[in-house]
Order: structure tokens, then sequence, then C-alpha cells
């Protein structure tokens, strides 16, 4: 999905009528940012229950995303930082979410998934 248009879970697809009432709500640079933020969290296999933030910001056309994972009592933190540009924020959450994997993201949160 694009972030130029709303998500298609805002109405019914063939409700042409309700699409046209949403579709001012849709805020373009917002979806970006958000759709950077899903899609690391995504990648990640991430959920409500463990610690994975993601924080996104634009620029002009340009995408910051900084994302981080931790250990459930806070004494390991994994940072990472990734550029992109607006057209493409699925993208730049999937690098930065592959930079948390290759620091050891999956392993720690295998271990908060597996409960104490």
């Amino acid at each position: 999905r694009s972030p130029e248009q709303p998500a298609d879970d805002e109405c019914r697809q063939d409700d042409a009528a309700t699409a046209t009432l949403v579709a001012p709500l849709h805020h373009h640079e917002t979806a970006a940012k958000v759709t950077a933020e899903r899609a690391m969290n995504a990648h990640l296999q991430g959920g409500c229950q463990v610690p994975i933030a993601g924080f996104a910001e634009l620029h002009g056309a340009a995408l910051t995303l900084r994302g981080l994972v931790g250990s459930v009592d806070g004494s390991t933190i994994l940072r990472a930082e990734a550029y992109g540009s607006i057209s493409d924020p699925a993208e730049t959450g999937r690098r930065v979410a592959d930079a948390l994997l290759a620091q050891g993201a999956r392993e720690l949160l295998a271990e908060i998934y597996a409960g104490p």
C-alpha cells in the first residue's frame, strides 16, 4: 500500500461514497511515517507486548527512522537508524529492522517470547 492512498481497511472497497468521505482525513506525511514504523515492526515480527520502538521523521521528502529493540529488564538496548525517501517508507522500515536483526534482535525477541 502506498502512503498516498488511505488504508484499505478504512472502509469497504466497494463503498465509493464512504471512501470519498474519509479521503480528506488522509494525511500523506503521517501515512509515510506510520508506514515506515509499521514495516519495521512487521519485519521484526513484533507485537504490542515486546520492547520494540520506532520513530520516523520527515524533512521535506527525506525520511529518517530510528528503531530499537530492548530486553524486558532494559539491560540490553539495540539501536538502528536509516534514511530514505517519502516515496518508499516501507523499505526504510525494513532496513532498520534488518540492521537490528544483524545486531541480535532475533535472539533477544526469541528470549522474550519464550517467557521466564
